[in-house]
C-alpha cells in the first residue's frame, strides 16, 4: 500500500489511509483547544489536505473544568458546519466527547442510558483517565459502559506514563474490550522518548485500533504535517488493521 513512499527520506504527506480523524479539539471554545470558528475552518482545511475526508470533534467532558454536553457541543458544531459551507469547504464534520473516567462519571454511567452519551458511529465512546494517576474506577467503569451497549475506546494509552513500565495494564484493556487509541503526535516525539517508545510498541504488538491527531493548537498541527513526510512513520503503521474508516458511515 505504501511502497512508493520508502524511495526518499522525505514523502509527500498523505493520511487518507486513515479516512477519519476521530480524536480533536476544534470545536471553539469549549475547552482546551480551538478558541476562534476561524481557527477552526482554517485547521480543518489543513487537515482536509493531508487527506482526511471525515473529522469527529471531541470536546473534553470533564467534570466542573469542561462541563460539556450536548447542549453545549452540538451548537458549535452547527457554527463550524456553517462557517465551512460560507468558505466553500466541503468536507464531512461530525461530534462525539472526550470522557474523563473519573468517580463522578462512573456514577454517571450507573445510571444512564446509552443514548445519553455523544458516541461515534458503531456505538464507539472515547474516553480518558488522569495522566498523574491510575484511575481506581476504571475497569468497572468500562465494564458498565460494555453492559449499556457501548464499546469504549481508550484515548492515547501510551500517554499513561505509569503503565510503561507495566505493559500488561494494556493487554488488560483490550481484554476487557477496551479499544486503543493512538496519537499521531506521539509518534511524532511530540510527548516525550517515552511515550513515542511506548506508541511504537503498542504498534509492533499489533494493540492500537484507531489513529487520531487530538489536535489542540498550531503546535500540534505542525507537528503533524512534519509527521506525516516521515517514511518511518508509514513503515511502523502500514500493516495495522485500524478501524478508522469504521467511522466514515
Amino acid at each position: 500500500m505504501f511502497d512508493f513512499l520508502f524511495k526518499t527520506a522525505k514523502v509527500e504527506p498523505d493520511l487518507s489511509f486513515l479516512a477519519v480523524d476521530m480524536h480533536s479539539h476544534l470545536l471553539p471554545g469549549l475547552d482546551d483547544g480551538l478558541k476562534e470558528v476561524e481557527k477552526s475552518v482554517e485547521f480543518i482545511k489543513e487537515l482536509q489536505k493531508l487527506g482526511y475526508q471525515k473529522l469527529i470533534c471531541t470536546p473534553h467532558i470533564l467534570s466542573d473544568l469542561y462541563a460539556n454536553n450536548r447542549e453545549t457541543i452540538l451548537p458549535k458544531l452547527a457554527l463550524v458546519k456553517q462557517a465551512l459551507a460560507d468558505a466553500g469547504v466541503n468536507i464531512k464534520i461530525d461530534a462525539a466527547a472526550e470522557y474523563m473516567i473519573d468517580p463522578e462519571f462512573a456514577d454517571i454511567v450507573g445510571k444512564a442510558k446509552k443514548e445519553d452519551f455523544l458516541t461515534f458511529p458503531g456505538d464507539y465512546i472515547l474516553v480518558e483517565m488522569s495522566y498523574l494517576a491510575p484511575t481506581p474506577v476504571f475497569e468497572q467503569t468500562i465494564f458498565n459502559l460494555t453492559m449499556l451497549g457501548l464499546r469504549p475506546i481508550l484515548a492515547h494509552p501510551e500517554r499513561y506514563s505509569y503503565y510503561h513500565s507495566n505493559f500488561e495494564r494494556y493487554e488488560r484493556f483490550k481484554d476487557l474490550g477496551c479499544k486503543l487509541q493512538v496519537n499521531l503526535l506521539s509518534l511524532s516525539g511530540g510527548y516525550g522518548p517515552g511515550v513515542k517508545k511506548t506508541a511504537e510498541k503498542l504498534f509492533k504488538n499489533e494493540m492500537v485500533d484507531f489513529l487520531g491527531t487530538d489536535m489542540h493548537h498550531e503546535r500540534h498541527l505542525n507537528m503533524l504535517k512534519d509527521l506525516a513526510t516521515k517514511k518511518e512513520f508509514y513503515a511502523l503503521v502500514k500493516d495495522a488493521e485500524l478501524k478508522n474508516k469504521e467511522l466514515l458511515s
